[in-house]
């Protein structure tokens, strides 16, 4: 039970349908397909938005997208172990550079300066 009572939210406890969801997908042959995603903690999770806006917001303008029920995508991630459904995420890692990348593999790590302290 929450500690606090607030008129207008609900406990965090409840479980409320989200309601129809802007589902980030990506273009798979004929069809569209779920765009799964990760938990800052590794777990895999599909995603969900209430709005067009919130989804550009988070993955961008060019981002494909389909409408699913929260009960759809759920019977959707089900069969592939996925159990979490997060729904308005706002933090997101920016993508990383292909150049970025290849300068820093197989680079060697930085030396730490040299210490000016004597031992006695």
């Amino acid at each position: 039970m929450c500690l606090f009572q607030y008129a207008d939210d609900a406990e965090p406890e409840e479980r409320i349908p989200a309601g129809p969801l802007y589902v980030p997908a990506r273009p798979g042959g004929a069809h569209q397909v779920v765009r799964l995603f990760r938990t800052p903690l590794g777990t895999r999770t599909a995603v969900g938005f209430t709005s067009p806006a919130r989804l550009a917001a988070t993955l961008g303008a060019e981002q494909p997208w389909i409408r699913l029920s929260e009960t759809a995508l759920r019977a959707m991630a089900r069969p592939l172990g996925i159990s979490s459904l997060t729904v308005d995420p706002t933090l997101t890692a920016p993508p990383v550079a292909a150049e970025a990348t290849a300068r820093t593999v197989g680079a060697p790590l930085p030396q730490a300066p040299a210490s000016t302290a004597r031992t006695v």
